[in-house]
């Protein structure tokens, strides 16, 4: 099995909770342009169809992938989502320090 994977691939690829339950999936990845690693994955989760769906920056250290799944896992439930750091598609915030010091500080780390 290959330790590499195409962003491509991992877009759309479901997210679920510990339990099972599926989350969102993920929309994009923001990636550290010095060090070459991902930094967050950016979940959708809440909306209808696309619409009124924000996205959710969650560090990327965060999600395991569970072949069992075919997903991503994230010690998290749709309460903590609910509050997490967030913004609308057309939003894309500037990733920068303060910005990833308000998400990194949401998750604990």
């Amino acid at each position: 099995m290959a330790d590499v994977i195409s962003s491509e691939r991992v877009e759309g690829t479901n997210v679920y909770n510990a339990a099972g339950d599926k989350l969102g999936t993920i929309d994009d990845l923001m990636i550290d342009k010095v060090s070459g690693q991902v930094r967050y994955a950016v979940m959708e989760f809440g909306g209808f169809l696309g619409l009124g769906t924000d996205r959710y920056p969650v560090p990327w250290n965060m999600l395991k992938y569970d072949t069992a799944q075919d997903g991503y896992v994230v010690p998290l439930d749709k309460s903590q989502l609910e509050g997490a750091p967030r913004y609308g598609y057309e939003e894309v915030p500037d990733y920068d320090d303060t910005y990833r010091t308000n998400v990194d500080k949401y998750y604990g780390l």
